[in-house]
């Protein structure tokens, strides 16, 4: 019984795994929309368990993703190149 119990934990863990690995914005562009247009939409897309990427876009919607930042914990803030000087 606790073996059964620890495989439906387990089974739980990889399905909520699998739906945080997608963490697309999506946006239209010129285009009034609600949260509800795009549940529907999303849903739609994504009756085989996974996003089809081309129905969405097929539907007006645009995938929005942010640039990564590289980690400089020792970085200007300003931006500017603080190197070497040589006077």
């Amino acid at each position: 019984m606790r073996a059964a119990t620890n495989l439906i934990g387990l089974g739980l863990v990889v399905a909520l795994a699998g739906c945080a690995a997608d963490d697309r914005e999506w946006m239209k562009i010129n285009e009034k929309y609600t949260t509800e247009d795009f549940r529907r939409d999303y849903a739609a897309c994504s009756k085989s368990g996974k996003l089809d990427e081309e129905c969405m876009k097929h539907r007006g919607w645009v995938a929005v993703t942010a640039p990564k930042q590289a980690d400089k914990p020792y970085g200007d803030p300003y931006g500017r190149d603080v190197g070497p000087r040589i006077r």
